[in-house]
């Protein structure tokens, strides 16, 4: 008797330690996904502050496109009111500035048809800073879903899926992109960032049809009298 009540203690005991470490690794893992998506959020920060500039430059420059503009003013808008509601989550933060990216190819392809955009050193330096930013959400979106990846992983094994279900664990949502060209990084430049020839390559003149140069020939030495042998 004294034996099965021992047993069963421990068998509690070692029930409680597994849960417990389990409880603490989700509310770790959890911390690490707000820690990673305060670093992406930050980088959509700097990315909204950055667009009311660039819309003034591209104003000034074209104020005929009016349509491209008010794309981005408006995108801008959604995805700033999703960042700060509490009912929007990462998957449709994620949407909202795949519209936003979107929007933005727009507005920063008008400097082909704009060359004064090309020269124009506000928005060179916008679209330097704007290339940045994205890079850093790209790595930083990475980060997180690997977390999220984790985290679910573990949701949905044995046994940390029952401490998940005791203490309501919910799964997390992923940070994607909602078409493949807003996967990829923007490269706010086009052709001109493209490395061009300070000098127009020289043409190689090809000699008039009807001219033929006359070619001077050496005078050749006289060839030594041949000799034959006396006739006997």
């Amino acid at each position: 008797m004294a034996a099965a009540l021992v047993l069963l203690v421990l068998v509690v005991m070692c029930t409680l330690f597994v849960v417990f470490a389990s409880y603490n690794t989700f509310v770790r893992q959890r911390h690490m996904l707000e820690e990673s998506w305060r670093q992406i959020d930050v980088e959509l920060q700097r990315r909204h502050d950055l667009i009311p500039n660039l819309v003034e430059t591209v104003r000034i420059a074209a104020g005929f496109e009016q349509h491209a503009l008010l794309a981005v003013v408006n995108a801008r808008t959604a995805a700033i009111q999703g960042r700060h509601a509490p009912d929007v989550g990462h998957g449709r933060q994620g949407q909202l500035e795949s519209a936003l990216s979107g929007a933005l190819r727009g507005v920063l392809g008008l400097a082909e048809s704009y060359p004064q955009l090309r020269s124009n050193q506000n928005f060179l330096h916008l679209q330097r800073q704007l290339a940045e930013t994205e890079d850093r959400i790209a790595a930083g979106r990475r980060f997180f879903n690997g977390n999220v990846r984790q985290y679910n992983t573990r949701l949905q094994t044995m046994p940390s899926s029952l401490t998940a279900s005791m203490f309501s664990f919910a799964p997390a949502e992923y940070f994607e992109l909602t078409d493949e060209q807003a996967r990829q990084t923007p490269r706010i430049g086009g052709i001109w960032n493209q490395a061009q020839p300070l000098y127009p390559p020289q043409v190689r003149q090809q000699p008039h049809p009807q001219y033929r140069p006359q070619v001077t020939q050496q005078p050749q030495p006289p060839h030594p009298p041949q000799s034959f042998p006396p006739a006997h």
